[in-house]
């Protein structure tokens, strides 16, 4: 992939990572967290298929079990993740990096982003452009997160010729 399409890849996950932060945001109410049922898929139907639900499973310590992932990320993923804990999805060194970020997302109850390369994958020139959003049923404690992955690097079209919305 040339440097031109890779940073249009970049820029069009930014944006793709803007309209999901501002579809959270306005579900805000007021100083509360939005809550899973505030969460339409409808409203966000072209991100859907690298969307996740993520539940926040208490004890100590806190753990992550995938409730939802997107149809989009079994690609990245190499099988179907929906259902299972991180633990049970990546390496020790992914589960420490994930735990890391979706402890801050809880404690703070704040948005987090970042990027996470997939070389634990075999796919050192892919990374995942990630944003995780804390949902909170009581809009206080945060019991879900909202997920959005966008890969960018030098990926191999599937050439199923299935695109997103």
């Amino acid at each position: 992939m040339k440097m031109s399409a890779q940073l249009s890849a970049s820029a069009t996950a930014a944006r793709a990572h803007q309209e999901m932060f501002a579809y959270w945001a306005s579900l805000r109410r007021g100083a509360n967290l939005p809550a899973r049922v505030d969460v339409h898929p409808a409203s966000m139907k072209r991100l859907l298929p690298t969307v996740s639900l993520i539940d926040v499973v208490g004890g100590s310590p806190r753990d992550y079990r995938l409730r939802l992932a997107g149809t989009g990320l079994y690609g990245v993923y190499g099988r179907e993740i929906t259902g299972r804990m991180i633990g049970d999805v990546y390496n020790t060194a992914a589960v420490d990096y994930w735990r890391k970020e979706l402890d801050k997302v809880v404690d703070e109850r704040r948005p987090g982003v970042g990027v996470h390369s997939l070389a634990w994958r075999g796919a050192p020139h892919m990374s995942i452009l990630w944003l995780r959003l804390p949902l909170a049923s009581n809009g206080k404690d945060v019991d879900m997160i909202l997920g959005y992955d966008a890969v960018v690097g030098a990926a191999v079209e599937s050439g199923s010729g299935i695109r997103a919305a």
